[in-house]
């Protein structure tokens, strides 16, 4: 798994019995992002799929569009002193018509795992506008189909077992196939690793496809979820008021609390077929 995850040694204590012993842990690392060798914005997150994370943040944030407008990704050599590279450092070039992020979307400081939008120069830049519109898509999914996803999932979760620290997100067929699932400590890069993977794939717009997330569901990754032509987001947990307004608004199925049978279903139910 390489650096993953890392190994510290811990006093454990079960039931009164006290052992010293390695654990494993999630990695956390900074990654900046580059476009064109300018600095764009810092994230906290777990190494791998790196490159899927970078293009699907500006996915996200309304820079690119198609495989088309990204000529290339790599890291940054010289990113220590000694010229070395820590593979913490990744530039993104972008085709000659795509237009470079604007000053506004330039981070104040280091976007956290568990927030991406920290940091943001302007609020007035969050609601970013998509290219394609998921109102229109006819998605239409069984909720027996999405009563299985959080399983499926989880069992897909290959570093969780060996650390219980990461977040995942997976994007699904309306059959309830996994189609690709990505890991990280934080939600948004979770969700921005899938996205990232769909663009360099150039499958971006993902119409009829479900995005299940491990976590809540926030305004940032409704957002994001809009953003790639997704038109349905899944969390076990809750939404918050303002991710389900932005859903409602946009044409988006919110569902929250899916766990077995039971879910609620906050925007757009027309799209989940129930029994009877």
């Amino acid at each position: 798994m390489g650096r993953v995850t890392v190994r510290r040694r811990v006093l454990r204590i079960r039931d009164g019995v006290t052992s010293h012993r390695p654990d494993t842990l999630a990695a956390e690392e900074p990654m900046e992002i580059r476009v064109g060798g300018r600095p764009l914005t810092v994230t906290m997150r777990t190494p791998g799929d790196d490159f899927d994370l970078a293009a699907g943040f500006l996915v996200s944030e309304g820079v690119v569009h198609a495989a088309a407008d990204v000529t290339g990704i790599r890291y940054c050599a010289g990113a220590t002193a000694d010229g070395g590279n820590t593979y913490n450092v990744v530039d993104v070039g972008l085709a000659p018509d795509v237009t470079a992020p604007d000053a506004s979307l330039e981070r104040n400081f280091y976007t956290t795992s568990s927030c991406g939008l920290c940091g943001k120069a302007s609020l007035d830049a969050v609601r970013t506008t998509a290219a394609w519109t998921v109102g229109d898509d006819p998605l239409r999914i069984g909720a027996d189909v999405l009563a299985a996803l959080p399983d499926t999932l989880r069992a897909a979760q290959r570093v969780f077992d060996t650390t219980g620290g990461l977040h995942a997100a997976g994007l699904f067929a309306p059959t309830g196939e996994l189609l690709c699932l990505r890991e990280d400590v934080g939600r948004h890069n979770a969700v921005d690793k899938v996205i990232g993977h769909a663009l360099r794939e150039g499958r971006l717009p993902l119409r009829g496809t479900v995005l299940m997330v491990s976590g809540r569901a926030s305004f940032e990754l409704v957002q994001k979820a809009v953003m790639a032509g997704i038109p349905l987001l899944a969390a076990v947990s809750a939404p918050s008021s303002l991710a389900v307004d932005l859903a409602a608004e946009t044409g988006l199925t919110l569902v929250g609390f899916l766990r077995g049978a039971s879910m609620n279903v906050y925007t757009h139910d027309e799209r989940v077929d129930t029994p009877g």
